[in-house]
């Protein structure tokens, strides 16, 4: 059962767009997971106080790092990332709900990656067949994160900011197309697909 039974515009929106996505991509109660996504991204945007955060969060980000040295801060270590303005806007202008559904829907991918090679694994223990399915995770999808955070993953492994989200999509979906061999050669030769990430931002590639 839901828990939320009156959803705004927005997130009605959000919950046809994703449980249609779920559908075409071969989820199972497509419409389920998508609402239990869609709550679950309410429940925490409320917990955490930024469920009515406003929809221009983006350009006020960007004008307050003009006065306030905090936010310069902030903002110099993702531009040290390759975050570029319009990343900030593109992100942070962004409904908080739809910024959380996205993540939770990159987490139920892995989820179902990491699943998937837990059960075709041949490890000979299942702390092995673990490690050897989150690096494989690692490897084929990007992961979004405080790029300090250094608990899973050091250097150029490390975590992403969720500004580059876009344009790593645009990137992801160019290569495939364009040259799928030589991206597939790409994402095999790197330690983590974050590090091919890293290197394609200093090549100027991305």
């Amino acid at each position: 059962m839901s828990l939320f039974n009156n959803y705004n515009e927005i997130e009605q929106e959000l919950l046809e767009y994703y449980s249609q996505m779920f559908t075409e991509t071969g989820i199972p109660d497509a419409r389920k997971t998508a609402k239990n996504i869609l709550d679950q991204a309410i429940e925490e945007s409320k917990k955490e106080g930024t469920y009515n955060m406003p929809s221009n969060s983006g350009d006020m980000l960007l004008e307050k790092e003009k006065s306030d040295e905090k936010t310069r801060q902030i903002l110099r270590k993702k531009r040290d990332e390759g975050v570029r303005d319009e990343d900030i806007r593109w992100w942070w202008n962004m409904n908080d709900i739809e910024r959380r559904i996205m993540l939770k829907t990159d987490e139920m991918n892995r989820m179902v990656l990491f699943m998937k090679e837990i059960q075709d694994s041949t490890a000979t223990t299942k702390e092995l067949a673990a490690k050897k399915a989150s690096d494989e995770v690692r490897k084929f999808h990007p992961i979004y994160g405080d790029p300090d955070n250094t608990t899973h993953t050091k250097g150029d492994d490390r975590p992403l900011p969720a500004e580059l989200k876009d344009r790593i999509n645009i990137y992801i979906e160019k290569r495939f197309k364009s040259e799928s061999e030589k991206y597939k050669k790409d994402i095999e030769s790197s330690s983590t697909f974050n590090a091919l990430i890293r290197k394609e931002i200093k090549a100027g590639d991305l």
